[in-house]
């Protein structure tokens, strides 16, 4: 028997999630996270002013896809799923386990729509097996690479169980990435566990990885020379990747911060025609700088990833720096949702803590 997930959280309601997509940001954040919170509590969604902030408003091939899987995971009667749209009615039925294989037919990226459809996986009742296919290492977009390093094992840290695969690289423009996402349930009645963060980077032990793919090495080789005049990596924490196997051209820069509970955040940038390499690796190494200064557990970009987690576990916090608009938009949807709290207090020296405070989702 399909589990009733709205019924096992206290805040849920029959009333339809009614959102502006032009809130905060005004990015495809807002479609992704009401989504996943539509196939968790049950509720219908209705979005309007989808992606209002972006150039080329409405559903994009990338945000079309997140709607496609969502549908599938929930069995949702869908208005407004097409190329464009900046309206949309999302109706779930229910919550199941998905077995299925999803083109998004451009670069766009992977990344987000196992953002949209990995949480509400945890809460259906049998075992998922999704393939995608994209870009895997694009501009604007999680990488595979910190997915799977940095964001994922926090997540299995929680108690959920997956595996999170790599078969193919995919870059702009070409795309043809493949990975492939296997979700296990939680046990019936359980929820996932808060995170208590406060570890910083730690001294040493920092390395960088250049990957090119159909462009000359000589590229990545540059990025890493740079990377190295930086920060504080040796010359045998330097290492270049050669990938013979991606569709297109393209290429990837990434370093890789150990942390003082033996977590890894990763950071990493995309080379775009017309950059020079030495400009990619200057601007991560900035970005590298700013996390390691600031002595924080948590990346700009990982405090907006964990807000929805944390959320279904009811609790938990983490040390970061400033909360992006980005940040403070997705939280603003999940408080309009799930009535979640997050408490941000400035601890000085650009260090803030976020504290999450609700009730647990119970599958």
């Amino acid at each position: 028997m399909q589990p009733d997930i709205a019924d096992a959280h206290p805040d849920a309601s029959d009333a339809p999630i009614v959102l502006d997509g032009s809130m905060g940001e005004g990015g495809g954040q807002v479609l992704r996270t009401s989504l996943a919170l539509a196939c968790l509590t049950g509720r219908a969604l209705e979005l309007s002013n989808i992606r209002a902030g972006r150039a080329k408003p409405g559903l994009m091939r990338q945000h079309l896809t997140c709607v496609q899987a969502a549908a599938r995971v929930s069995g949702a009667r869908v208005e407004g799923a097409e190329l464009s749209s900046t309206a949309l009615v999302f109706e779930p039925a229910g919550l199941w386990p998905l077995t299925a294989r999803f083109d998004i037919g451009t670069a766009g990226a992977t990344g987000l729509v196992v953002q949209t459809i990995l949480l509400p996986l945890l809460f259906a009742n049998g075992e998922s097996r999704v393939e995608l296919t994209g870009g895997t290492h694009v501009m604007a977009a999680p990488s595979f690479t910190f997915l799977s390093n940095t964001f994922a094992p926090l997540v299995r840290a929680m108690g959920a169980d997956f595996a999170f695969e790599l078969h193919r690289a995919g870059y702009y423009p070409a795309g043809g990435g493949r990975v492939e996402l296997v979700v296990r349930p939680l046990a019936e009645g359980a929820t996932l566990a808060p995170l208590e963060l406060d570890a910083a980077a730690a001294d040493d032990g920092m390395h960088a990885i250049a990957t090119t793919a159909k462009i000359p090495e000589s590229v990545g080789r540059r990025e890493l020379r740079q990377l190295a005049a930086l920060l504080p990596i040796g010359r045998k924490q330097l290492f270049e990747r050669r990938d013979k196997e991606s569709v297109g051209p393209g290429n990837v820069v990434a370093v890789h911060v150990p942390l003082d509970d033996a977590r890894t955040s990763v950071f990493t940038s995309c080379g775009k025609r017309g950059v020079p390499a030495e400009k990619v690796a200057s601007d991560l190494a900035a970005e590298v700088r700013a996390f390691t200064s600031a002595r924080v557990a948590v990346d700009e970009h990982l405090a907006d990833q964990l807000l929805l987690p944390l959320a279904l576990a009811g609790g938990g916090s983490f040390t970061t720096t400033a909360p992006s608009l980005h940040t403070r938009t997705n939280a603003e949807v999940i408080e309009a949702i799930l009535g979640t709290r997050f408490e941000v207090d400035e601890l000085g020296e650009g260090r803030f803590r976020v504290r999450v405070e609700g009730e647990p989702l119970l599958r």
